[in-house]
C-alpha cells in the first residue's frame, strides 16, 4: 500500500480523544469490536460515508452498519417494534445486527443506507468502540477495516497491511474476541428475516422471536446487497445521456452539464468521483421529488467513469433504472 503507514495507538484517553476529533474533521478510524475491526467514519456525513466505500474499494453501495452506544440511542434513528426490542433486550450490545425501518428524522446519511428506507444498526460490546462512540456523540458507520473482498481484520496490524493510509488512526484493542461479523437479521415487515448468520444463532435469535425467514424467501427484504433495484424513483430513469429529452430532468456530473435541463443537480462540477459519491442519493430523492411536483416525465443521468468509486455510483445508477417488480 502507497504512502505512510497508519498510526496504531493504545486506546488511552488521549488516543480516544484524538479518533473523535478526527472523526469530526470526516476522517476515517479503525475500532475494535467484539466481531472485527471496523473502519468508522461519521455516519451523519455523506462525505465520510463516500470516504468508507472509496477507502474499501467496495464495488457497490452495499448498506453500512451505524454503531450507537445504546438501543436507546439507535432508537433516535430507526423504529423498534416489539421483536426488536425484544432482540435488543437479550443481545445488545453484542454480536447482532438489526435491519430496522427508519425514522423521517433519521440522521443517518442516506449513503450509508444505500438509498433504501431502512437502516443496518448494532450496539458494540467492546469496551474501546463504547468509549470512542460515548466520546464523538454521533453513530459511526464501519464496515470491516479491509479493502472489499478480502478477509475481515482481527488485529490492528491487519487494518495496517490492507488499508495503509486510507486510515487516519488506528485503535488497539488487541485481537477481537469473535473473529467474525455480527448476525444480521431484517424486521422490515411481518417476517423476521436472516440475511447473515454470526455469533448470535439462528436458534438464539427464534427463542426470543419465534420464526425466521432467510435471504430470498418470504420475498425480497430491502436490506443489504439483497435488491436488484434499490431506492428507484418514480419517475423513469435513463443512463448514459447524452442529450436531454423533452420534459426530462437531468442528474448531470462533470464541468459541462448537459444544455437546456429545467431542473438540474449536478453530482460534481470538478468530476471528483468521491463527492458525486456523496451527493447521489440525495440527488436522485430531489429530482424525483421536485420533476414529479414540475410535471417532468423522467430523469436522464450524464454517464460517470466506471473507475474507482465510479463503479459503485454506476451501480446504484442501474439498481435505480432497472425495471420495477410487478405488484
Amino acid at each position: 500500500m502507497n504512502g505512510p503507514s497508519p498510526r496504531i495507538l493504545s486506546p488511552t484517553d488521549e488516543a480516544i480523544a484524538e479518533a473523535a476529533a478526527l472523526l469530526e474533521k470526516g476522517a476515517l478510524v479503525a475500532l475494535p469490536t467484539e466481531t472485527v475491526y471496523g473502519l468508522a467514519g461519521d455516519a451523519t456525513s455523506d462525505s465520510a460515508v463516500a470516504a468508507i466505500f472509496a477507502a474499501k474499494d467496495r464495488p457497490q453501495f452495499n448498506p453500512l452498519i451505524a454503531h450507537y452506544p445504546s438501543a436507546e440511542a439507535a432508537a433516535r434513528d430507526v423504529s423498534f417494534d416489539p421483536r426488536a426490542q425484544e432482540l435488543a433486550r437479550r443481545f445488545w450490545p453484542g454480536p447482532l445486527t438489526l435491519v430496522l425501518p427508519r425514522r423521517a428524522d433519521c440522521r443517518v446519511s442516506l449513503l450509508a443506507s444505500a438509498g433504501l428506507d431502512s437502516q443496518a444498526v448494532r450496539v458494540p460490546r467492546h469496551e474501546v468502540a463504547q468509549r470512542l462512540l460515548a466520546k464523538f456523540g454521533r453513530p459511526l458507520a464501519a464496515p470491516s477495516a479491509n479493502r472489499s473482498g478480502r478477509v475481515s481484520p482481527t488485529l490492528p496490524q491487519h487494518v495496517a497491511e490492507e488499508l495503509g493510509h486510507r486510515v487516519a488512526l488506528i485503535l488497539d484493542g488487541g485481537a477481537c474476541a469473535i473473529g467474525i461479523e455480527s448476525s444480521v437479521v431484517a424486521l422490515l415487515g411481518n417476517d423476521a428475516v436472516l440475511l447473515r448468520p454470526g455469533a448470535v444463532t439462528e436458534e438464539e435469535i427464534q427463542a426470543a422471536i419465534g420464526p425466521l425467514a432467510h435471504a430470498g424467501e418470504a420475498g425480497q427484504p430491502r436490506g443489504p446487497g439483497m435488491m436488484a433495484s434499490h431506492y428507484a424513483p418514480e419517475l423513469p430513469l435513463r443512463l448514459d445521456a447524452t442529450s436531454l429529452r423533452d420534459n426530462e430532468a437531468l442528474l448531470a456530473f462533470g464541468s459541462q452539464p448537459l444544455p437546456g435541463a429545467a431542473l438540474s443537480f449536478n453530482l460534481s462540477a470538478g468530476g471528483d468521483l468521491q463527492e458525486a459519491a456523496a451527493h447521489l442519493f440525495a440527488a436522485l430523492r430531489q429530482l424525483d421529488r421536485d420533476g414529479r411536483c414540475q410535471g417532468l416525465s423522467g430523469i436522464a443521468a450524464m454517464p460517470v467513469p466506471d473507475r474507482g468509486i465510479g463503479r459503485a455510483i454506476n451501480d446504484r445508477l442501474r439498481r435505480a433504472a432497472a425495471p420495477r417488480p410487478v405488484s
